[in-house]
């Protein structure tokens, strides 16, 4: 058999989606045997994170510059499959070509567009959102989701058959370890941190509730730095007007996007890893931290139980009170965030890319069955 993926969204424009389809390719070719792997790629788009030349020999990449989220690849890609001979195509975004000659399998990983329209910038945007979807859930032969909560959430509001959906847990990528004690001061001094710091990573976006976040550090006022990190969303400016307000100006810092190479070990030298999202359909930044021994206080909202399991503090993401006292306790109880680093990455051994790949294999050949 050959299985084709559209690895066109790996690139730095899309650095979760990108991290889950090189992952998921490096660990398919270590998984296939007699079949073909076939990788659909742009080398336009800049792409500063991921080496393809370390994909393996089982992986055949195929140029395509058709770009991503264009009217072209309606018609490019069919041609593409239909030429390599391909039986399937994973597509492992929503926005993708919705007829082809093959069996199609999509990864699908939320409906925050549905639930939290504040996080799409236009009602255009929205229609756009809630029209490809259907395209795709409706066009798809199976659909991948990351979570059990984001499966039900498909199957409820875009009312897709139970039984066409499959869960496969992603894994962390095998760079998140926990960094020796030089990595972690060499990324505290570039980030300007000198003292004990709770980390957040992920975006400004509303639904990531980070005013929450602020608002019970403001409460507890533990004796620690709240370090934010990631891409800050200009359209969401408040969490520095939320701090400015607060009085938090000199206990929060904003570290804006992280380089990759940084990320290991700004988790590992976090005291505990914070996550108050409203809704995720999996969570990977909470994984990630896990997997380089950080303890972790996350809501219990959507997916995020199914990631932390029994090894972190998951609090309901608008209880305040509750919030501010875990933050409070927990930074001042350096024992029991010992124990919480072990059971985190006992935790975060439990997901597998392998795994993964052997269950994505295992979809592909059930379409083609």
């Amino acid at each position: 058999m050959r299985f084709a993926v559209d690895g066109r969204y790996i690139q730095d424009h899309f650095p979760g989606i990108g991290r889950y389809t090189y992952n998921l390719v490096r660990a398919l070719a270590e998984e296939i045997r007699d079949d073909a792997l076939i990788l659909l790629h742009n080398p336009r788009p800049l792409n500063t994170r991921y080496d393809l030349s370390r994909l393996g020999a089982n992986v055949r990449p195929v140029l395509c510059e058709t770009p991503t989220m264009s009217l072209r690849e309606q018609i490019s890609l069919p041609r593409a499959v239909r030429r390599l001979d391909a039986d399937v195509l994973h597509s492992p975004y929503y926005i993708k070509p919705y007829w082809l000659p093959v069996p199609s399998v999509l990864t699908y990983y939320d409906v925050i567009g549905l639930l939290f329209p504040a996080a799409l910038p236009s009602v255009r945007a929205r229609l756009v959102f809630r029209l490809a979807s259907w395209l795709a859930l409706g066009g798809a032969a199976k659909v991948i989701l990351l979570s059990e909560a984001a499966r039900l959430d498909v199957v409820r509001c875009f009312r897709v058959p139970r039984e066409k959906t499959v869960v496969v847990y992603p894994a962390a990528d095998a760079r998140f370890v926990p960094q020796p004690p030089e990595a972690v001061a060499r990324v505290r001094e570039k980030c300007g941190l000198d003292g004990p710091y709770a980390l957040y990573l992920g975006t400004t976006k509303p639904h990531k509730n980070i005013a929450l976040l602020l608002d019970a550090w403001a409460r507890a006022r533990p004796q620690a730095q709240l370090v934010l990190a990631g891409a800050e969303d200009a359209r969401y400016p408040y969490p520095r007007e939320r701090a400015r307000s607060l009085g938090l100006e000199r206990d929060v810092a904003f570290l804006g996007s992280v380089n990759e190479e940084d990320l290991p070990a700004l988790y590992s030298g976090a005291a505990l890893f914070v996550f108050p999202s409203l809704y995720e359909g999996f969570g990977l930044p909470v994984l990630e931290a896990m997997a380089c021994g950080s303890p972790v206080l996350s809501s219990d909202a959507a997916s995020l139980p199914e990631v932390v399991g029994e090894a972190g503090v998951l609090l309901p993401p608008g209880d305040l009170d509750g919030w501010s006292q875990a933050l409070a306790d927990l930074l001042s109880r350096p024992e029991e965030l010992q124990a919480m680093r072990q059971r985190s990455l006992a935790r975060a051994k439990t997901f597998s890319w392998s795994r993964a790949a052997r269950e994505t294999l295992s979809v592909y050949r059930e379409v083609l069955a």
